[in-house]
């Protein structure tokens, strides 16, 4: 995958990932990829709900050690 651009919201919990994500998409392009890596341990729920919400594509979940790493596709 070629990301775009990334986020890092370590140290931050819900809802600030969320609202960072979204900023951040705003300012994409369209089809455009976005990582952003967190240590909320709910934000891989939020990152999906979230996604359907705004149409925009979760391509990729992943959780290393106790990291949270999400790829969203700007719509």
């Amino acid at each position: 995958m070629n990301i775009d651009k990334e986020l890092d919201t370590r140290g931050l919990n819900c809802p600030l990932p969320i609202l960072k994500a979204k900023k951040a998409l705003a300012a994409m392009e369209s089809g455009q990829l976005l990582r952003v890596v967190s240590t909320d341990a709910g934000s891989t729920r939020d990152f999906q709900a979230f996604a359907k919400q705004t149409g925009n594509d979760l391509m990729d979940q992943q959780t290393v050690g106790n990291e949270f790493i999400h790829v969203l596709k700007r719509r």
